[in-house]
C-alpha cells in the first residue's frame, strides 16, 4: 500500500509540475490557461505524446518536435523539483517515517491527516509557480496569490486554526512588508511582494513559522546577493526577485520551521 500511494504522489508531482510550467508561460503572456498547448517557438500545437511530464522531453532529446529548437531546462526541472516537494511533503505527513500497510491504513483515517497533505501539496505547487515565475520575470502573479490566499484561509480554519490569528499573521506581514514599500520608495522590493506577504500570513498563521520563514528568505537571499557580487555578476544596488526567496522561506518553514526554532532557542 506504501509502495502505491508513494507512486500516486509521484504521478501527481509530475503531472502538476507540467501544469505549472504550462501556467507560468501563459501568465506571462496574459493567455488563457484553457487550450491546448503549443510550442513557444514555432506555435505549433502539441499532441498529447508531446505533454507527457519528463518522458516526452527525454524521447525528444531536448528539442521541439516541430522546429527542432531546443526545450528549456526550466519545463524537465520543474517537473523534477515538484516530485520532489510532494515526496518530502508526504513523507512529512508520515513524520519521515516508512509505514507498514497496517500503519498507513490507520493513519489515513483521519480527516486531518488529508487536510494537512493537501495544504501542503498545494503550498509547494503554488510556491514553485512564484518561484519560477519571479525568477524568470522579476513578477508575482496576483493571478495565483489572491486564490491560493483564499483557499489557505479556508483550509486552515478546516483545521481549526483560530480566525484572529490568521489576520494577525497577515497583517503582520502586510505591515512588515508594506513599510519596507513606503521606505524604499518601492526600491527595495514591488508591491507584488507585499501581497505575497500577505499569502505566507494566511498560509503559516503561527507567528513563529512566519518569522521563521521571513527569516529564512532574507538570509538565503542575503547568501545568494553576495556570491553573485562576489562572483561579478550583480553589483551593488542591483535587484534580486524577493518572491524566489520567500516561496523557498515558506517551504523551508512549512517543511522544517518546528525544528529550526527548537534548534534556535537551544543555543541560548
Amino acid at each position: 500500500m506504501m509502495l502505491f500511494v508513494t507512486t500516486i504522489i509521484i504521478l501527481l508531482g509530475l503531472a502538476l509540475g507540467s501544469f505549472a510550467n504550462c501556467l507560468i508561460w501563459r501568465l506571462y503572456k496574459q493567455e488563457s490557461i484553457i487550450g491546448r498547448s503549443y510550442c513557444p517557438l514555432c506555435k505549433n500545437k502539441l499532441n498529447w505524446y508531446h505533454n507527457i511530464p519528463l518522458l516526452s522531453f527525454l524521447f525528444l532529446k531536448g528539442h521541439c518536435h516541430f522546429c527542432k529548437q531546443k526545450i528549456s531546462w526550466q519545463y524537465p526541472l520543474v517537473e523534477l523539483g515538484m516530485v520532489f516537494l510532494f515526496l518530502l511533503f508526504w513523507f512529512k505527513s508520515l513524520n519521515f517515517q516508512y509505514l507498514d500497510g497496517e500503519s498507513l491504513f490507520i493513519l489515513m483515517q483521519s480527516p486531518s491527516f488529508y487536510l494537512h497533505l493537501l495544504r501542503d501539496l498545494v503550498a509547494a505547487w503554488v510556491m514553485t509557480v512564484i518561484f519560477v515565475f519571479d525568477l524568470r520575470y522579476y513578477l508575482v502573479s496576483n493571478f495565483v496569490v489572491w486564490p491560493a490566499a483564499l483557499f489557505f484561509i479556508v483550509i486552515n480554519l478546516c483545521l481549526g486554526v483560530i480566525w484572529w490569528h490568521i489576520l494577525l499573521a497577515m497583517a503582520v506581514s502586510v505591515v512588515f512588508f508594506g513599510a519596507q514599500y513606503l521606505l524604499t520608495r518601492g526600491r527595495g522590493l514591488g508591491e507584488g511582494d507585499i501581497w505575497l506577504g500577505l499569502l505566507l500570513g494566511v498560509l503559516l498563521p503561527d507567528l513563529n513559522s512566519l518569522i521563521t520563514a521571513i527569516l529564512s528568505a532574507y538570509l538565503i537571499g542575503s547568501v545568494v546577493g553576495v556570491s553573485l557580487i562576489m562572483a561579478g555578476h550583480k553589483s551593488w544596488g542591483s535587484k534580486l526577485p524577493l518572491g524566489v526567496f520567500l516561496a523557498l522561506g515558506a517551504l523551508i518553514a512549512l517543511i522544517w520551521g518546528e525544528n529550526i526554532l527548537h534548534y534556535y532557542w537551544q543555543l541560548f
